[in-house]
């Protein structure tokens, strides 16, 4: 059985106005992640990822270059236990920015 696992991320650099979200919420469908990424208001996308190791160290290899319109300056990972509280990826709003 493939190692399950729980990654918590924050990305720095133009992150935001990039589709940075709905590119990561694609990926992780692609891949069979579950989770949910945001915007937070200093400019960071959060991300939560849950799933097999080896696909979450995938997307975190694409996170380093995010999409077309992006800068990615900083990858902060933290790997965590799973919690298995996801059923699908999704994109979360805050309603502040």
């Amino acid at each position: 059985m493939k190692q399950k696992a729980r990654a918590h991320i924050f990305i720095e650099g133009r992150v935001q106005g990039v589709f940075f979200r709905e590119n990561t919420r694609q990926k992780a469908d692609e891949l069979g992640i579950f989770g949910w990424v945001r915007n937070l208001p200093d400019g960071r996308v959060e991300i939560v990822f849950e799933g097999k190791k080896q696909k979450i160290e995938e997307t975190i290899k694409w996170l380093k270059q995010g999409p077309k319109f992006a800068k990615v300056e900083k990858v902060n990972t933290k790997w965590e236990k799973p919690k298995d509280e996801f059923q699908n990826f999704e994109i979360r709003c805050n309603g502040n920015f």
